[in-house]
C-alpha cells in the first residue's frame, strides 16, 4: 500500500533549488523524494528542533577548546583585526 502523500508548493531561492536537484541527480531519485530525506536528516539530527539545539552545540563546541579567558581575548581581538583588514583592503579595491 503506498503512503499518503500530499502536495505542497514552497518557493526556493536559485541556489537551493539547484542543490535539491543536484541531490535528486545523485541519488538517483525525484526531487520530492530527495527534500523528503533530507528534511527527515534533519529532523534525526535535531536540526529541526529550534534555536536551543544550535545553543547548544555551540556551547559544547566552545567548552571543547578549553580556552582561558586569556587567549578567548587574544583570539577575539585577533579575529577583530582581520575582519577590519580585510574590508579594509574590499574598500580600497572598489575605488
Amino acid at each position: 500500500m503506498a503512503s499518503p502523500s500530499v502536495k505542497s508548493t514552497y518557493t526556493l531561492d536559485l541556489e537551493t533549488r539547484e542543490q535539491l536537484e543536484r541531490m535528486a541527480r545523485l541519488w538517483k531519485v525525484p526531487k520530492s523524494e530527495a527534500l523528503r530525506r533530507a528534511i527527515r536528516l534533519a529532523a534525526s539530527q535535531g536540526v529541526a528542533q529550534g534555536g536551543q539545539d544550535a545553543l547548544d552545540a555551540l556551547d559544547a563546541l566552545q567548552q571543547s577548546l578549553d580556552l582561558s579567558a586569556e587567549a578567548a581575548e587574544v583570539w577575539e581581538t585577533t579575529s577583530r583585526r582581520e575582519r577590519r583588514d580585510a574590508s579594509g583592503r574590499r574598500e580600497r579595491h572598489a575605488t
